[in-house]
């Protein structure tokens, strides 16, 4: 961990943590240095993020004494129909690239709200880090390059279904190749697109010329997201729900995420001795997957937008409803059984956390979803949009099956933690449907194992893959018990016993997320923050 006492920042790319403490030192406040880190993420690491996604955050808000949040989600096309989509359908499921995944953006109007609210240097202050690192260039950070070449390879395989590649290509493998490790790469149209937004605001984005050059390209290309489908976008202040875990308040957005689950999985696993069972021992491995499980049945059978459908909030974080579920537990073998409860009447994200000088401390989450996004960029403003709409069910009756207008499920979720009453861990683990997994893996190794922040994110990470998923995910070549990876430092001990439990174990495929976190102490009357970063990631922690 490193340490200090006016602010700290934990990204997934140097060059932006630097950019955030710089902001922090020019007297912005926390939410200031997180937008400044995420337009720079947008050029650095746009394998994972950009403008052209969604972005969700939780905050501790000094002044309310409370974690408040977020949530910029864009919503369907109005003008895609269920029956079109349908039709565009491979095996029952949206294809991962290409017009008909795309939302609207979410990720602008929610770093305008945030800064309305929050914000103490100008607006367009913020963008000065990200145009000059867009317009001067960087070299490309090692886990970027890897991915920035696996999308364009995806890209231009035959089959992709995206209606054009040409804008992609010229964006991010200019001269015919995308930039390799080490070399530097610059995004001259990402930054005049910034240039915009810094003098616009979000009406340059939403309203403005950016806005008329998506309509632009989409009836060019054909598609259906139009200027008024973002004119008509706001993002979503939401109250946070919240579970304990021994003492520890977890809180989480449950507003079209997944967060729900890590509350379900931690008020599972409170049922058991977590700490005797042992770090990275077989009983304890075994007890969290199959919480993962139960959590994760109800996660595709009830998580969707809850302005389209009841999701039964309270009643799956309750503590009654995870003491029923954990009966269903044995540790001597698997659950063959698992299925969703009966209520009362895969994907590329970043994340951070900065912490200001006044107590704030942002935990945010921003992606454009699988494999860099849709393929298509829009002519000449140097970002990808997203293809979150992948994640919509077809299926009638269900409540995440897609309809214009509408907010499809989100994987991404910022992590935060309390106790007695004040703020404690800003934290996140990205990475499609390992994020609930992954944050649910720190909080019992800081709670029962006693590591730190970093040794947290250093200890080796579980995976469970093949829960009924019902999101434009689902592996049919998977049983019932699905696939348990492990990663490399998993005791070979624990793997032995896990396969005789009745475990089809994976090998370890760098699918175990990547994470931050700045963590709030107290030194006599002093406040402390302490931030740690993942070795998984290309990212750096600092404090001062």
């Amino acid at each position: 961990m490193v340490f200090g006492r006016l602010g700290a920042a934990g990204t997934s790319h140097p060059l932006a943590t630097l950019a955030g403490i710089e902001t922090l030192k020019r007297g912005g406040s926390a939410v200031d240095a997180a937008i400044a880190i995420n337009a720079c993420l947008g050029f650095l690491e746009p394998t994972a993020c950009g403008i052209g996604g969604d972005l969700y955050a939780m905050l501790w808000d000094p002044r309310a004494g409370k974690v408040v949040g977020i949530a910029g989600s864009g919503r369907s096309p109005r003008a895609l129909g269920l029956e079109t989509v349908r039709s565009r359908a491979k095996n029952g499921a949206l294809p991962p690239y290409g017009a008909v995944t795309v939302s609207v953006p979410g990720t602008v109007d929610a770093w305008w709200q945030l800064h309305r609210r929050y914000g103490k240097l100008r607006w367009a202050e913020l963008f000065e880090p990200a145009i000059a690192y867009a317009s001067e260039g960087a070299p490309v950070a090692p886990v970027v390059g890897h991915y920035l070449g696996r999308a364009m390879t995806n890209f231009a395989r035959p089959g992709a279904g995206i209606e054009e590649t040409a804008n992609a290509r010229a964006t991010y493998a200019p001269g015919g190749r995308p930039p390799g490790v080490g070399e530097v790469f610059r995004n001259p149209d990402l930054a005049r697109t910034y240039g915009a937004i810094a003098a616009g605001g979000r009406d340059a984005f939403y309203e403005g010329e950016i806005a008329r050059t998506i309509d632009a390209y989409f009836r060019r290309i054909g598609g259906w997201l139009s200027r008024a489908d973002l004119a008509i976008h706001r993002s979503n202040w939401t109250e946070p729900v919240a579970t304990t875990y021994r003492g520890v308040r977890i809180h989480a957005l449950a507003e079209n995420t997944q967060g729900l689950a890590t509350l379900q999985m931690l008020n599972i696993l409170e049922r058991f001795d977590m700490a005797g069972a042992g770090f990275q021992s077989p009983s304890s491995i075994h007890l969290q997957a199959e919480a993962k499980r139960l959590a994760y049945e109800d996660r595709a059978r009830y998580y969707a937008d809850p302005e389209f459908a009841r999701v039964p909030t309270a009643w799956l974080a309750s503590k009654e409803y995870a003491a029923d579920r954990a009966k269903l537990i044995r540790r001597d073998r698997i659950n063959d059984a698992v299925r969703p409860g009966r209520a009362p009447s895969r994907g590329d994200t970043t994340y951070f956390t900065v912490a200001d000088k006044d107590g704030m401390m942002v935990s945010m989450i921003q992606s454009n979803f699988r494999g860099m996004g849709s393929g298509l960029v829009p002519d000449k403003l140097g970002f990808m949009l997203q293809d979150r709409g992948q994640l919509f069910v077809l299926r009638d009756g269900h409540p995440n099956v897609y309809a214009p207008g509408k907010r499809p499920f989100q994987t991404i979720i910022p992590g935060f933690a309390t106790r007695g009453g004040e703020p404690w861990l800003s934290f996140g683990v990205m990475g499609g449907d390992m994020q609930p997994q992954g944050q649910a893996q720190i909080i019992l190794d800081r709670v029962d194992y006693g590591l730190d922040a970093q040794a947290a994110g250093d200890a080796p990470r579980w995976h469970h893959e093949g829960s009924s998923e019902e999101m434009g995910e689902d592996d049919t070549a998977l049983d019932a018990r699905g696939l348990l990876r492990l990663e490399r430092g998993v005791p070979d001990a624990t793997k032995r016993a896990l396969a005789g439990l009745g475990w089809r174990l994976g090998e370890s495929d760098g699918g175990f997320g990547r994470y931050q976190c700045v963590e709030r102490r107290m030194s006599g009357n002093e406040r402390v923050y302490g931030a740690a970063s993942d070795m998984r990631a290309d990212g750096l922690a600092l404090a001062y």
